[in-house]
């Protein structure tokens, strides 16, 4: 089961980096501006973040495994729409019903991964969700670049895995559907401060990843780097930093805890988007993604670790989906907000000013943690300004029985 959740954890983050490579490609040949052919990559995010929480009402009142496969299938037919559109208007109604398909994948891989796993266990599988997802990234964006040289439309067949995906999907041991607790107060929790600190600082992680992404090929044909291959390469570069980071991410955590690796997270991309608002060779640019992308490793579990943690019983799928929501809307802001600005150098620079923002606002929290906690007691994880207080804990979660975890691939839990 873990291998399946693995791969399709894979089609989610990057959803849109397939197409990164060919978006020169697609604006020449359709005629668009630099702000319309980002909308082919990113649009997808705003129908993910509007139908983000009745996605996760759908897996906390059906479980995992249909919504999961209806998700993928949808992922697959919608992505893979492109390799025959033609027109811009339809094209987006497609990446449009993709990021439905896309709110499903990601909330159903995250959901069952998160209710199978506790402690380091977690930590450790959430790691190898990281790793799988930047590895995605090194294959998608490559497949992209390589189907690119014969069409703008060809990357788009990379979507169709989704298809047999959901056939997979459909296979996998039952599950149970969350049930809310009953109590006062039960439907507001996925509200609270400290999950809606993990929803900002999602929302901006994922803007600035797609600022990257979006406008990294124009910094590059700046600097004489046009080949659509050679542009996938850079983004490899970041996927394989990526995935480095996400194998070490359980004894990163161990040491720094969430709120010190997101602290480090945000300095990291602070410092990559300065290099790539200074330019110079190519080189500046790959040293800038490969330190952009140790940084997303060790953020993507962290926040979504956060997520899982703060969310009360019942409502994990309603949490997830809203940490969904937070990403692929700042995903979708990405190319309308830096869009305007026009000039790679100037985008790289506002995208380094929000980063600095971001890091400014945890380092505040963590010293306000240490402040009230001077005994040097551990602190708890607050991640963003609104972070005032820690939700409730959620109670410990029985493992699932034997049947459903036979055969899954997965190695006998150590965890607490």
């Amino acid at each position: 089961m873990v291998k399946v959740l693995l791969f399709a954890s894979t089609l989610t983050v990057m959803a849109g980096a397939v197409l990164s490579p060919v978006v020169e490609l697609l604006r020449v040949q359709l005629g668009l501006s630099a702000t319309a052919a980002g909308l082919v990559v990113t649009v997808h995010g705003a129908s993910l973040a509007l139908a983000g929480p009745l996605v996760g009402r759908a897996f906390d009142r059906w479980g995992t495994r249909r919504p999961l496969a209806a998700g993928l299938l949808l992922y697959g037919v919608a992505g893979g729409a492109g390799l025959v559109v033609e027109a811009y208007p339809l094209l987006i109604a497609t990446r449009l019903a993709f990021g439905v398909g896309a709110a499903f994948v990601f909330t159903g891989t995250t959901v069952a991964l998160l209710d199978r796993y506790d402690g380091p266990r977690r930590d450790r599988v959430m790691g190898w969700r990281s790793t799988a997802i930047s590895l995605g990234g090194v294959v998608w964006p490559l497949a992209g670049g390589a189907l690119g040289a014969l069409s703008w439309h060809a990357p788009f067949a990379v979507y169709l895995l989704g298809v047999p995906l959901a056939l997979l999907a459909w296979r996998l041991p039952g599950d149970h559907p969350h049930r809310p607790p009953a109590g006062r107060g039960s439907g507001r929790p996925v509200w609270n401060p400290a999950l809606l600190g993990v929803y900002a600082l999602q929302c901006a992680a994922t803007a600035l990843l797609y600022a990257v992404l979006v406008f990294l090929p124009a910094r590059l044909a700046g600097l004489g780097v046009t080949s659509t291959l050679a542009v996938a390469l850079f983004s490899a570069a970041l996927s394989l930093a990526m995935s480095a980071a996400g194998l070490a991410y359980p004894r990163l955590r161990a040491r720094f805890g969430h709120s010190g690796l997101l602290r480090l997270a945000f300095a990291a991309w602070t410092l990559a988007l300065l290099a790539l608002a200074a330019g110079g060779t190519a080189a500046v640019p790959l040293a800038a993604a490969v330190l952009f992308g140790a940084g997303m490793g060790v953020a993507v579990p962290a926040l979504t670790v956060l997520t899982g943690d703060l969310a009360p019983p019942g409502r994990r799928g309603q949490a997830t989906a809203l940490l969904a929501t937070a990403g692929f809307a700042g995903q979708f802001a990405a190319p309308l907000a830096f869009g305007p600005l026009d000039r790679p150098p100037a985008v790289f620079l506002a995208a380094a000013g929000l980063a600095a923002a971001a890091l400014l606002a945890t380092a505040l929290t963590g010293r306000r943690d240490r402040r009230a906690n001077p005994a040097g007691a551990e602190p708890p994880d607050r991640t963003g300004p609104t972070a005032s207080r820690r939700g409730p804990a959620a109670p410990p979660r029985a493992e699932p029985p034997g049947p459903d975890r036979a055969g899954s691939g997965c190695p006998p839990r150590t965890g607490p």
